[in-house]
């Protein structure tokens, strides 16, 4: 458990929550609209959504709590860096239009971002409680 999470990780997660939830929105509402402007299947776009609003409902209340459990936030990191990596995998395998392509790749490099970030206040979350706890 890490006593109290760095200002960081908490604003990852919280941003994380935010970019997912907006997009996993837009994605579910609007699945066959956005899939025929991005040239992707609505069934794919439908279940990306859904993952997304899921998703985003977890990151939100983690981000939310004053203690994080260190594996959950990895989860977390873990869970962005599969989302990128996919993402990168479907362009190779569905073809999308061009919009859907810069669609694709803008929120890859997103979601690589945050999983760093992430990563990085976990780092320092970690940090600041090991010196706590030399301090006590």
């Amino acid at each position: 458990m890490i006593s109290a999470m760095s200002s960081l990780l908490r604003k990852a997660l919280l941003a994380d929550a935010f970019a997912s939830g907006t997009s996993g929105a837009v994605l579910a509402l609007g699945a066959v609209p956005v899939g025929a402007l991005f040239g992707l299947p609505p069934a794919v776009l439908l279940a990306a959504g859904l993952v997304s609003l899921g998703y985003a409902l977890f990151v939100g209340w983690l981000g939310t709590r004053r203690a994080a459990w260190a594996p959950a936030v990895w989860f977390a990191i873990v869970g962005n860096v599969g989302w990128a990596l996919g993402s990168v995998e479907l362009l190779f395998t569905l073809h999308p239009a061009p919009i859907g392509e810069a669609y694709v790749i803008a929120q890859a490099v997103l979601v690589a971002a945050l999983a760093e970030l992430q990563f990085i206040g976990l780092r320092r979350s970690r940090a600041a409680a090991s010196g706590a706890a030399a301090v006590a």
